[in-house]
């Protein structure tokens, strides 16, 4: 009786109706599928083909061993008599090591008869499934996406694996004990990182599916991961400087005065923004006349100005809209299972185009270039991207590669697929849309996420930071937030003029820098015929919070300027090698064990320690200095060593930054002048 199949690059083993597969996977790496029915499928969700590695395989009786380079697959069957059962029961356990040959991860051991690999049988081809580890003894967990929580190390906690507004649900994890785990499949469900175990759970699935790879450091893993799931394209120019928007600009002269004030007063500014409803009705895919005229015009003078446009672009199409009949008569929508076919009632009953559908997300963008492309606009705002269902009743919407429970959570996913490929073929060499939802993979489609519609708080705000580490570390290198919050803010309000400074200067050193939100007090707006439309949010450029807030704002603008060259090089290691642009403090130091607990400052890049302020009103704040390094303030110029706590002076004008053995020389006069009163930089 033969016990392993083998190929070049795989060992197939089959028992009790299962079939398991154990294949190499890029360097370093691995993935591992099993069926319970049949032979495992191709599923692509996330993982590219791999590149050819040199794989060892050794069989061994019941036990087989698959080498490649830094990382083994063991896998260890035993068959016997089942005596309640009253047969022979065919069983195969998995575990994984390192180059040192150091267990890293291994599967539940089977006892009292729970599998590590348990498959329920739902209708059709579906199971339920729950894949269970063994703990890893004192390790820690990055990734995961974001789930708007302070929490660093994941370890203990639970996830919900599903999309909703502001809750981005990346399955990628990076372990301290040396490895990255992917799982492989889109399906809603739960992860959970026990004490006593881990478990991945899917609701409705075809199989089991998961990628692991092995490294001695956290970059070596995020450079495994970018290969086996997409590089960030290369970052345009105008993604490195500064973003305006607001909610909303909601006609053409108001949007263009914002632009020639800025360069009437010297500020830079890279891209301003076209917020919702610009539209006449949701899934129109085009300027209302009324108050967007001449479209082609306002662009046009925007690039004299050296000013792209952004333009925000809705999945959903209103019951109303001009593309409804079509779209619904061509299945290009998302289909309700039960109930009436509507899936949001904001501003009027919608439903949501179908991006699974590759004939769906041709027609959409061939009316988004005529509309939108053709007038020479470059970038897209992909909002509700979740998509963000009025009820969050996953169970109750099927699309084109499947019901919502078994792949729903690959859909902001091919929503910027839709936009990349089109634009690509349009001609368009350097693509990035802003999106607020991703899964793995999205970063190679040019995905900029946001963290959503975020309050205007402290606590949203020290949410963001472990936001922005733990999607890097998911593998989505290019993040943003609403600076200042998105929604709760009031212009006149001292309090929020101090959580908008401090939220501008942790906007500095993100990935984009880009303002936005819904500021009080709300102004109405209404048509020529007395309709009314969507309202606007109180003014929200530098100038609009009184003269003191003003200054330092425009001093930071200008300190983004000056990093330009730092952060275009942060963009290209993102690109070429997969590394993130905002890094928890473990990625660089993964040494020094104190690094791997720390949630309120990061890493900007390899050089610069940023530490931003994150109490109400605070003028200090303490900041730990690594291990390995020594740290140059910015503001001072002072240097200290590593490895220990420092208390750093922070007024309000001020975030503390620190430079890593001397690096950066060349900002720390920007960096003075910026952060202090007197002359600009």
């Amino acid at each position: 009786m033969t016990v392993f199949e083998t190929t070049d690059d795989a060992v197939i083993w089959r028992g009790d109706g299962e079939t398991l597969v154990v294949q190499a996977w890029g360097a370093n790496s691995l993935r591992v599928r099993s069926s319970p029915s049949g032979e495992v499928i191709d599923s692509d969700f996330a993982l590219l083909p791999p590149a050819p590695t040199r794989v060892d395989i050794a069989v061994d009786g019941e036990v087989a061993t698959l080498t490649n380079g830094a990382i083994t697959a063991v896998m260890r069957t035993w068959s016997g008599m089942d005596g309640q059962a009253g047969y022979h029961v065919f069983k195969c356990a998995l575990e994984f090591r390192d180059a040192d040959g150091r267990t890293v991860l291994t599967e539940f051991t089977e006892s009292l008869k729970r599998r590590a690999r348990h498959f329920r049988p739902l209708a059709g081809a579906s199971h339920h499934l729950r894949a269970s580890f063994e703990p890893v003894p004192g390790e820690k967990l990055w990734g995961m996406g974001q789930y708007q929580q302070e929490i660093g190390d994941v370890k203990g906690s639970i996830f919900e694996l599903a999309h909703r507004n502001s809750q981005v649900s990346v399955p990628f994890v990076v372990s301290s004990a040396g490895y990255g785990f992917l799982w492989h499949n889109p399906a809603i469900g739960t992860a959970a990182f026990g004490t006593n175990r881990t478990e991945w759970t899917a609701e409705s699935t075809r199989q089991l599916d998961y990628w692991i790879t092995v490294g001695s450091t956290p970059a070596q893993i995020s450079a495994a991961y970018a290969d086996a799931t997409g590089h960030a394209p290369t970052m345009p120019e105008y993604g490195l400087g500064y973003w305006q928007c607001k909610l909303r600009y909601w006609n053409q002269e108001q949007l263009l005065e914002v632009a020639r004030e800025y360069k009437r007063r010297g500020l830079p500014l890279d891209v301003i923004v076209a917020d919702f409803f610009h539209w006449p009705k949701m899934g129109d895919f085009r300027f209302e006349e009324e108050f967007w005229p001449d479209p082609a015009a306002m662009v046009a003078e925007l690039k004299e100005m050296g000013v792209e446009l952004m333009v925000s672009v809705w999945p959903q199409v209103s019951i109303e809209s001009e593309n409804f009949a079509a779209f619904k008569k061509e299945n290009l929508l998302v289909r309700t299972e039960r109930g009436l076919d509507v899936q949001m009632g904001f501003l009027g009953p919608s439903m949501f185009l179908d991006v699974t559908n590759p004939r769906a997300r041709e027609t959409a963008w061939e009316i988004m270039r005529r509309n939108y492309h053709d007038l020479g606009i470059k970038l897209f705002w992909l909002d509700e991207a979740e998509p963000e269902y009025g009820v969050y009743d996953f169970d109750n919407y099927r699309y084109h590669i499947g019901t919502n429970l078994e792949v729903g959570n690959v859909y902001p996913q091919a929503f910027s697929r839709m936009f990349h490929e089109g634009q690509r073929e349009a001609g368009q060499e350097e693509v990035v849309n802003l999106v607020r939802c991703a899964w793995a993979g999205s970063q190679r489609y040019g995905a900029l996420v946001w963290s959503g519609d975020i309050h205007s708080s402290y606590v949203a705000f020290r949410r963001q930071i472990t936001a922005g580490i733990h999607m890097g570390v998911a593998g989505i290198p290019w993040f943003t937030t609403d600076i200042g919050g998105f929604g709760g803010g009031n212009i006149n309000d001292p309090d929020f003029h101090d959580l908008l400074v401090r939220w501008f200067q942790f906007g500095a050193f993100c990935p984009v820098m880009r303002m936005h939100g819904d500021r009080a007090p709300v102004d109405r707006v209404f048509a020529a015929d007395g309709s009314e439309r969507c309202a606007t949010g109180a003014d929200n450029e530098l100038w609009s919070f009184g003269d003191d807030v003003y200054e330092i704002l425009t001093r930071y603008v200008k300190l983004r300027e000056a990093m330009r060259p730092y952060t275009r090089r942060l963009m290209a290691e993102a690109h070429h090698d997969g590394q993130p642009v905002m890094r928890g403090m473990f990625h660089e130091f993964p040494g020094d064990p104190v690094c791997w607990d720390l949630t309120d400052q990061y890493m900007f890049g390899p050089d610069l320690l940023v530490a931003p302020v994150v109490e109400p009103h605070a003028v200090t704040r303490q900041v730990y200095l690594p291990l390995g390094a020594a740290w140059t303030d910015l503001r001072t110029g002072s240097e200290h060593a590593g490895g220990r706590w420092i208390a750093a002076e922070a007024p309000l004008a001020q975030i503390p930054v620190f430079a890593r053995d001397g690096a950066l020389a060349e900002l720390a006069g920007a960096f003075r002048s910026t952060t202090t009163t007197g002359e600009s930089p």
